[in-house]
């Protein structure tokens, strides 16, 4: 059974609801129609891998499509493909940090554990950094610091991903915290597959927090001034996902029954901030 073509990237980021998309709402009309065929490819790369109607090959051949679209060596069909496509060569996209999108994606195919820290990075850099490296292409940036302030952001906020979700990947059998910090806490690997929440849990919980603070703060510190207006969006993303972080270590990364999110006012204010550049 092959993949159908993927809709179009409107409906894919209206399908969605993130908080990515949200964040997208303060760009300039025509940078916030590329990123949403971008966001769009993000997304679909991504679904490609945590679907459940096809297998591993069939998903394997779909990501290896979506590669060699990149470099011309298929024809791209209606809907997403022709977008992408079409945005890669009016803006130039960087094929490398785009294929970089795809290898991190591709990882959950092929484990569900990282041993250290290292290799939680490289993950992280595909799944997030790559694609803060691609974005700043398109909100358009003047200082090359502006990449630095990318790669760290976007450990920032796969990290809060990841510490919000542990419960959520643990019932489907993934753990995304290092193994050698579990084992620096004390902890097995059944403690989190079966929610345990103790004191130990929450001492690696705030390692890990401390964690993505640092690099919430290398970000931050990394903006360039002259590229702060263009980088809006990337601002109310580290508002928002650093509020959910902080509201995580202020309730004792209680993670196994609460889902963290900001209030839909809340969001606003931030939105409200983020377009006004206060955030």
């Amino acid at each position: 059974m092959s993949m159908s073509p993927p809709a179009p990237a409107a409906e894919i980021v209206r399908a969605a609801g993130s908080n990515l998309a949200f964040a997208l709402a303060i760009l300039p009309r025509v940078i916030r129609a590329d990123m949403r065929v971008f966001y769009a490819y993000c997304r679909h790369v991504d679904d490609i891998v945590d679907g459940t109607e096809v297998g591993e090959s069939e998903k394997r051949a779909a990501l290896e499509r979506w590669r060699c679209l990149l470099h011309g060596r298929e024809e791209p069909r209606p809907g997403l493909e022709v977008e992408m496509v079409e945005l890669c060569r009016r803006r130039n996209l960087p094929v490398t940090t785009l294929e970089e999108i795809i290898d991190g994606v591709a990882m959950d195919l092929d484990r569900n554990r990282f041993a250290t820290f290292g290799e939680l990075l490289r993950y992280c850099h595909g799944v997030a950094s790559a694609v803060g490296l691609v974005s700043i292409e398109v909100f358009g940036y003047r200082d090359q610091r502006c990449r630095e302030y990318a790669e760290q952001l976007g450990y920032a906020l796969q990290l809060t991903n990841i510490l919000r979700d542990v419960g959520e990947d643990a019932s489907e059998g993934r753990i995304y915290l290092p193994l050698e910090d579990l084992e620096r806490f004390g902890i097995g690997e059944e403690d989190i597959l079966e929610w345990r929440h103790d004191e130990r849990f929450e001492r690696l919980m705030a390692f890990e927090c401390e964690r993505a603070e640092g690099f919430y703060a290398a970000a931050l510190a990394a903006l360039p001034e002259c590229d702060r207006r263009s980088m809006r969006s990337a601002e109310l993303m580290r508002t928002i996902y650093s509020r959910i972080l902080g509201r995580m270590k202020a309730d004792g990364f209680r993670v196994f029954e609460t889902r963290y999110r900001l209030g839909k006012a809340e969001m606003v204010g931030c939105l409200v901030r983020a377009f006004l550049g206060r955030v």
